[in-house]
């Protein structure tokens, strides 16, 4: 078992794997967004993105938008092509995973703002990612100033 380890490894880096779950995650929180009804955050990113857009866009457009926004990240994560830009988009994605917390405290948060809800839950847990695309970042640039 070490060997298959050591094997692996030396082959993928540290930020290789985290990229790739990562973009796993990406591809396929994106991909169910494709299908109607299938995301349980389709209500949400929906109702956030007119609030965004100010109701000027159809929301079956936006939400295709979306769906091929996360699914475009996750692909080009996993395959390891324009790294910086596509962090960069998922960072842009990430931070904007927040606006609920703003536009909808109400299904955010319980009686109080230090008691998120399952929903509220389920976008704090983003901080994680919004950390691990950064450290991805960091390691790139460190990657392309040293050649």
């Amino acid at each position: 078992m070490r060997a298959i380890y050591l094997h692996i490894s030396r082959r993928i880096g540290k930020e290789q794997v985290l990229a790739i779950c990562i973009g796993l995650v990406y591809v396929w929180f994106g991909s169910l967004k494709f299908f109607s009804a299938l995301s349980p955050a389709e209500d949400l990113a929906i109702h956030t993105i007119d609030r965004l857009t100010y109701g000027l866009l159809p929301s079956s457009s936006t939400i295709f938008i979306l769906a091929l926004w996360e699914t475009f990240i996750g692909v080009m994560l996993i395959s390891h092509l324009y790294r910086r830009i596509v962090i960069t988009m998922a960072l842009v994605h990430m931070f904007m995973t927040f606006t609920p917390f703003l536009f909808f405290p109400e299904l955010t948060f319980n009686n109080s703002y230090f008691v998120p809800t399952l929903l509220g839950q389920y976008i704090a847990k983003n901080i994680i990612i919004i950390g691990a695309l950064y450290s991805l970042l960091k390691t790139n640039d460190l990657c392309h100033a040293n050649p």
